[in-house]
């Protein structure tokens, strides 16, 4: 990654306080909630990773 480049990508919005972020880095998606950040967990708790 260049040091210009963002490490996370906003990957979906809803509403002004609610979106997924995506890190670019290690896969992994974040909740950021009402000024709040938390990895994203599936149906089984674990966290959701996206392919790179």
């Amino acid at each position: 990654m260049k040091k210009d480049e963002k490490r996370f990508k906003v990957i979906y919005t809803q509403g002004a306080m609610t979106c997924i972020l995506f890190d670019k880095i290690t896969g992994i998606n974040y909740l950021f909630y009402n000024g709040g950040l938390t990895p994203l967990l599936d149906s089984n708790g674990n966290v959701v990773i996206s392919k790179k």
